[in-house]
């Protein structure tokens, strides 16, 4: 599964590691006058002439910004690991061994991708084949300015902004809308199975963080720490969140019967919550379904 494969290199490598636009006097596209777009346009390092309408994306996330922003016609080819929405045009490309060729083969004017591995970035500039690199967000705000970048240069800068708005207000709603607590909660997020998970100074934390929550995760030398059973269940938190339901099978079934765990409060108390991968290793739109789902369970919960 691509989240837990991104997990594995986010670890590997720690255990070892605003859009612009320009005018012209050119006539814009059609599609792109619609948005206010004017093209050339500079974004994410990105000069773009003319308005994209071949687009390869090597990204999950980028996939889903893209068909959020409306740009979802111009795509022609996604990776496979791109599941969502159901009409991306997905295919046999891999965003983790990515290929110049394959790539190269599906004719694309601009090409999106997280990570830059093989050195694929300069196999395809060599190709004078456009790239924007936007790699896993580690705030909310990284987010936003990935969504206007892929906004500027695919002609759709106006539905970007809307988006972004959108999505602000979206969590700023949700997260004032659960009461604070005396005290805050405690709590573990499950990457995998062997007890991977998540601190404070991740994307996926600073989420949490919004809440008041406290993870018990913070204080380990890594970002993606692998955490000892012992020291987990010894830490008690009061609340487990479960990225891995889908791509592992976990639930708080498999949870509470892990041996020694059923003293751990979130399991006596049954504040255990298994999130959707997807969503929880996303970066994009569907990051308000995450908010949501941590807001529900926080009011849910009782008091630490």
């Amino acid at each position: 599964m691509r989240r837990l494969m991104t997990a594995a290199i986010a670890v590997t490598a720690l255990l070892l590691g605003g859009c612009g636009g320009g005018g012209t006097n050119e006539t814009a596209s059609p599609a792109a006058s619609a948005s206010g777009a004017a093209f050339p346009v500079t974004a994410g390092g990105v000069t773009l002439d003319k308005r994209p309408e071949r687009i390869v994306s090597l990204s999950p996330t980028a996939t889903e910004m893209l068909f959020a922003i409306d740009a979802g016609k111009q795509v022609t080819a996604v990776d496979d690991q791109s599941n969502y929405p159901a009409e991306a045009p997905r295919s046999d490309l891999s965003g983790f061994k990515p290929n110049a060729e394959a790539i190269a083969a599906k004719n694309p004017d601009l090409v999106v991708l997280s990570d830059d591995l093989n050195k694929i970035v300069e196999q395809l500039t060599r190709l004078k084949i456009p790239v924007l690199r936007t790699p896993a967000a580690k705030t909310l705000q990284d987010s936003y300015t990935q969504i206007g970048q892929l906004g500027a240069l695919t002609g759709h800068p106006a539905e970007a902004a809307a988006l972004v708005e959108r999505m602000r207000g979206q969590i700023d709603k949700i997260v004032k809308g659960v009461p604070a607590r005396s005290a805050p909660l405690t709590y573990y997020y499950e990457l995998d199975p062997t007890y991977y998970t998540v601190t404070s100074e991740t994307y996926v934390g600073s989420i949490f963080a919004l809440f008041g929550l406290k993870n018990v995760a913070d204080g380990a030398k890594t970002a993606y720490p692998q955490l000892a059973q012992e020291a987990l269940i010894a830490a008690d938190p009061d609340m487990i969140f479960l990225a891995d339901s889908k791509c592992c099978a976990q639930s708080p079934e498999t949870v509470a019967r892990r041996k020694g765990w059923a003293g751990v409060t979130a399991v006596k108390n049954k504040q255990i919550v298994a999130l959707n991968d997807d969503v929880a290793s996303r970066w994009g739109p569907r990051v308000v379904d995450l908010v949501q789902a941590v807001a529900d369970a926080v009011a849910k919960a009782p008091a630490a």
